[in-house]
């Protein structure tokens, strides 16, 4: 019996060891088919998604190689950093209307700073107010503390907004928070602690920018406090040490001032560096309304001095506003981001779905010109890749000579020549008669951009009232290039390789289709003239 029954178990055990195989066998292709069903779905849906987007983005004015949101509003650029492969956008966003409202970081990430995924939203406005300005550094030693199983922080510094305290008539209403992410900015988890900074009493106390100060081996923050900067430092991120001011009596005071950045650059062609802070002023730029002032001087860890006299500009249009650089971009390149808008005419620009775009990304860096430091602001090297195909080349124009160009589609291209000439006028125009106006003028040593009769401009009162003019006193004597971004909604102008920049928005009935181009100097010429399609980053 006892065999019997050891027989039994046995044949039961390789009974359930058979069925269990036979089970594998038909589980594992059902499990491959759901896994190919489900990355079939995936792609599928990745598909829609992005046809959903292209089509979308054929809306009119909407950018097609300038970053904006899906829909609804947005305007200064956050948390600019890098890490891991991805370079992260935030963006000051409202969702609900394409006016502003209650602020919240929108978010989008790349791979190289053209094309852009859209994420979710990052920070909601919480019971200490709305989320406005600020910045994101990645925490590699973990000095904050909020990782606990080894993962590297994202942190994000930025400035609570209490609407209540504002409509009460305080003036503390604006402090500084926190948040973390230890997956690389998918999600964020605000700091129990906040607010890190509180307020004695300042009513413009806001735009934090946080990096990490080797030299002194801690955080510094700048920010801004309605007319001036403020300095503080921290070993944790958390807890804040008020260094210094500086900008009462220095740059222009116009306005108030807001989104500071400093950081140091090499000047071009030499083993020498200087450190650089950013301020943007609105209102008080030179061409009305909204810009950024820089000033060049030194920082020792808790004070930054400059002996600069007068305001330097990073653009002179009108429509380059509260841009900041990227933390921890690789090779230490000092990347700028700016929101391409004025907060003279931002709510009423004729877009209906989204409201805003981004400048293309730039890298800055030092040029010394006559013993003076000016800062430089170009395209980065991956746009070239966007410029395809070639619509015009190697045009030449003597002294002298004028070309007209009818290209279709002018409203998505580059320009670009080289000339000796220092008066030269582009005429871009459309069949409505619309036209926008670029001309150099060396005797009172200007460059003008005139966009008053260039398509939409009566829906605000300053935005088509005047020429803007841009001071070129600076100039190489010999060839220079001149640069021209054209969107569907926008035009940025380098000329010397970024010495000289302007950035504004336009708004034609029809797009632009064609060009006229005049050498209004006798001697002179304008060399090798360009233009290339840019093709869509959203396809």
């Amino acid at each position: 019996m006892r065999v019997l029954s050891v027989f039994s178990s046995i044949m039961r055990i390789l009974r359930i060891e058979f069925n269990q195989l036979q089970m594998k066998r038909i589980i594992a292709p059902i499990t491959l088919l759901v896994l190919l069903i489900a990355c079939n779905n995936n792609q599928k849906k990745k598909e829609e998604t992005q046809q959903l987007t292209s089509q979308q983005y054929l809306e009119p004015y909407r950018p097609q190689f300038h970053f904006s949101p899906q829909e609804k509003w947005m305007n200064d650029p956050n948390g600019l950093v890098f890490h891991d492969g991805i370079y992260h956008l935030f963006y000051q966003y409202y969702p609900d209307d394409i006016v502003w409202g209650p602020m919240h970081w929108g978010h989008a990430t790349s791979n190289d700073m053209i094309h852009w995924e859209h994420k979710p939203i990052a920070l909601y406005p919480d019971e200490h107010g709305l989320i406005f300005s600020g910045s994101a550094v990645v925490d590699k030693n973990n000095t904050s503390g909020f990782a606990k199983n080894g993962e590297i922080p994202l942190v994000a510094i930025y400035t609570y907004h209490l609407m209540e305290g504002e409509q009460a008539g305080r003036k503390d209403f604006q402090t500084q928070g926190i948040a973390y992410s230890l997956d690389n900015g998918d999600t964020w988890t605000k700091y129990e602690g906040n607010p890190v900074i509180g307020n004695t009493g300042i009513k413009d106390f806001r735009d934090p920018k946080v990096f990490w100060h080797d030299e002194s081996e801690r955080w510094i923050m700048a920010l801004v406090a309605g007319d001036h900067a403020k300095f503080y430092s921290s070993e944790n991120l958390k807890d804040w040490t008020y260094l210094s001011d500086f900008g009462k009596y220095q740059g222009a005071h116009g306005g108030v001032w807001e989104c500071p950045d400093l950081f140091q650059l090499p000047v071009e062609g030499t083993d020498e560096t200087q450190w650089v802070l950013i301020i943007s002023i609105n209102p008080g730029a030179p061409n009305g309304g909204s810009g950024t002032q820089y000033f060049i001087g030194e920082f020792d860890g808790k004070r930054f001095t400059s002996n600069q006299k007068e305001p330097k500009w990073l653009d002179y249009g009108t429509d380059n506003y509260a841009g900041v650089t990227y933390n921890n971009v690789p090779d230490g390149d000092r990347v700028f981001i700016g929101w391409m808008s004025n907060w003279d005419y931002a709510r009423d620009t004729p877009t209906e779905v989204w409201r805003s775009a981004m400048t293309v990304p730039r890298k800055l860096s030092l040029r010394k010109v006559d013993d003076e430091y000016m800062l430089v602001n170009y395209p980065l090297e991956e746009l070239d890749a966007k410029a395809f195909p070639v619509l015009v080349s190697d045009i030449n124009l003597d002294g002298k000579e004028s070309r007209t160009l009818d290209i279709e589609g002018m409203n998505q291209t580059q320009i670009k020549f080289k000339t000796t000439s220092k008066d030269f006028k582009l005429q871009l125009k459309n069949n409505l008669g619309e036209h926008l106006e670029l001309s150099m003028d060396s005797r009172n040593q200007l460059m003008l951009l005139d966009r008053m009769e260039s398509g939409k401009v009566n829906f605000q009162a300053e935005f088509g009232n005047k020429k803007h003019h841009m001071p070129i006193d600076k100039l190489a004597n010999d060839a220079f290039e001149v640069r021209i971004l054209l969107d569907w909604s926008s035009v940025e102008v380098f000329v010397d390789s970024g010495l000289y920049v302007m950035t504004d928005q336009i708004f034609p009935t029809q797009p632009y289709n064609s060009i006229i181009i005049e050498n209004l100097d006798e001697e002179t010429a304008i060399q090798n003239v360009t233009i290339e399609q840019m093709v869509s980053i959203w396809q």
